[in-house]
């Protein structure tokens, strides 16, 4: 399961999809500010550890954005269908029964009643990524929270831009060295560009790239893990009212802060760690 987590990020721009191409008349939704999904997600080796990873599984997703709050996260029930490989374990198989990410942000200007737009930076924020991995025992849990200040800047294009950074404070890591610390910085940053109308439905493009650094990881453990990681995701989203279907591919640079190349062994037989590479999702989900 510690493996597996976090795969639904790549699938986290819809958010800015459907909220873009709003349609002259509006479909009936359960709330009209509270966004939500229910979606089923295929992924073909995503690299969050050192072996290759597969999966398909359900989510839970939504996103807001009313006065000074700013909100997206997702609930993943990993491995529902029992279509993964033999590292994605899930709900059903003795492996994590939930795995979340919310990313909540906080307008500063609009809570102290100020203009704080700088530039091209037309609005500040206190950002927030909190990631958990229920887990079934602390070894096979993570605990994350990553804070720091956000931005949404003003392109003078059709393109949306934010950027975010943050510093890490991590509890429960799957038992890695750097537990119970402040350990590191993560630059995030996030675009969508919308493309063209297609099959009665509206073509996007969205990006999201998690840059992130200066972990002791590497110092306190050994040659097969980093202090250092990136995960690149590229985004196809083709939105309806109530249907939308994606298309992703990520790119991963010592995904999950496992060093590409090592050789390591948990007790099947030695592998060589592939932790930098591409992996692919594709996403069908429903609005409601």
């Amino acid at each position: 399961m510690k493996y597996k987590s976090l795969m639904a990020g790549a699938v986290m721009a819809l958010s800015y999809s459907t909220a873009s191409f709003a349609a002259p008349e509006q479909p009936q939704y359960v709330s009209d500010w509270w966004h939500q999904s229910v979606n089923v997600v295929g992924s073909y080796h995503t690299r969050f550890g050192p072996q290759f990873n597969n999966d398909v599984y359900l989510e839970y997703e939504a996103f807001a954005k009313k006065d000074w709050f700013d909100f997206y996260g997702y609930l993943d029930l990993t491995n529902f269908f029992g279509a993964g490989n033999s590292n994605a374990n899930g709900i059903f198989d003795h492996g994590s029964p939930m795995f979340m990410e919310i990313e909540p942000r906080f307008s500063i200007d609009k809570l102290t009643n100020t203009d704080l737009s700088i530039g091209p930076v037309k609005e500040w924020y206190f950002a927030n990524n909190y990631i958990y991995d229920m887990g079934r025992n602390s070894d096979n849990r993570q605990n994350t929270w990553y804070m720091g200040l956000g931005t949404d800047i003003d392109t003078h294009t059709p393109v949306n831009l934010s950027l975010n950074v943050y510093a890490k404070y991590q509890w429960e890591n799957y038992g890695a060295a750097n537990e119970n610390s402040w350990d590191g910085y993560r630059f995030k940053v996030k675009y969508f560009v919308p493309l063209t109308s297609l099959w009665g439905g509206n073509l996007s493009y969205i990006g999201f790239t998690n840059f992130d650094w200066g972990s002791d990881l590497r110092d306190k453990s050994d040659a097969s893990r980093t202090s250092n990681s990136i995960a690149s995701s590229h985004v196809l989203s083709l939105v309806y009212d109530h249907w939308h279907y994606s298309v992703v591919a990520r790119y991963f640079h010592n995904g999950g802060q496992w060093a590409d190349g090592q050789e390591l062994n948990f007790g099947t037989g030695n592998f060589e760690v592939k932790s930098t590479g591409w992996g692919y999702y594709l996403v069908a989900g429903y609005n409601f």
